[in-house]
């Protein structure tokens, strides 16, 4: 569902109406988990005019997306006003995350594709965690993950995401830039078919410290990381000058650049294809992507809000999960 009163719904029945113009291409079915009086209220919007259809259990979502938009219905009650987010709609906020991963878990569906989520809201109705990154890690038992963003135009995935830029360089340790090379390359080859993946760390200073002139994180700490993965038989190189990591020539020798915070690599990602761009958490024993934008406040409820991004993560999420299915018996 994400943030009630901010464009998830929108964009979810936009993506329901786009595939079925045939508009962007195959988007595999899908089904929301959300309020489908809500919805449908939603419906009247432009663009947004899809049937909305109640089902009871999610494989039933298959039979039930040629006549609308699939919607499981939340148990909690959904408050606020479009616009206006309100911290009695967290416990539906929550049970939509949670429902979702109980699903997938259980392999009930194939993926979980999460709309953005306000955070205000939800931390003053006690929610403990920043975001659906720390939600989820701590849902799968607290092992590391990553955040990527992802486009047909480039990967960058981070080191350190949302924490204070203040508090990154504390942050940064040969283990923890190690173990996000790690985790992306593992993700590279399960979840999108590149089988000898090429990684490019930035460096955190600027010119990548200039051999410790500008700052020793680089030496100290992302040089030996990278000695680290090619021991390990990773192609990794860097750390490189972030301000000439991302040109078209600079992108052509890497499968995805591994960034130190998360500006670094989400400004030139959004840049160059904020439409298509895609949230992907990496480490995870389940597929999670999301659109990369936020909840667009300012204009939830004008029918203006683009399901590209949607579109994109979904199409993602079914191309991730295809890869991992298992193959056949005997072929």
């Amino acid at each position: 569902m994400g943030e009630p009163a901010g464009i998830g719904g929108e964009i979810a029945l936009k993506a329901w109406c786009a595939g079925r113009a045939g508009k962007t291409g195959d988007i595999p079915p899908f089904f929301a988990i959300d309020s489908p009086d809500r919805l449908r209220a939603l419906a009247g919007l432009p663009g947004c005019a899809a049937p909305v259809v109640p089902i009871a259990r999610a494989d039933e979502a298959g039979a039930a997306f040629g006549d609308g938009l699939p919607v499981l219905p939340l148990r909690a009650a959904v408050g606020g006003t479009t616009g206006r987010p309100d911290a009695n709609s967290a416990a539906a906020v929550i049970e939509s995350i949670d429902r979702a991963i109980d699903l997938v878990r259980r392999g009930h569906a194939g993926a979980m594709v999460t709309n953005p989520i306000q955070k205000a809201p939800l931390m003053a109705a006690g929610f403990g965690f920043p975001g659906h990154t720390d939600y989820l890690r701590h849902r799968a038992g607290g092992g590391p993950v990553v955040m990527m963003l992802a486009s047909p135009m480039l990967r960058v995935s981070l080191v350190t995401a949302h924490v204070p830029l203040a508090q990154v360089a504390a942050l940064l340790t040969v283990d923890t830039v190690e173990t996000a090379g790690r985790i992306t390359a593992d993700a590279l080859r399960r979840d999108f078919g590149v089988a000898k993946p090429r990684l490019a760390f930035a460096g955190l200073n600027p010119h990548a410290g200039e051999a410790g002139a500008l700052g020793r994180e680089e030496t100290g700490i992302v040089a030996p990381a990278i000695a680290a993965l090619r021991d390990a038989g990773i192609d990794a190189s860097g750390p490189y000058p972030a301000d000439t990591l991302f040109h078209e020539a600079a992108r052509a020798t890497y499968d995805a650049a591994v960034c130190m915070y998360h500006d670094q690599g989400l400004i030139p990602l959004k840049t160059l294809d904020i439409e298509r761009g895609v949230n992907v958490t990496l480490g995870l024993p389940w597929i999670r992507t999301s659109p990369d934008h936020g909840t667009a406040l300012d204009i939830a409820g004008t029918g203006r809000a683009s399901p590209s991004s949607l579109i994109a993560a979904l199409q993602m999420a079914a191309a991730m999960a295809q890869r991992r299915a298992p193959a056949p018996a005997g072929g």
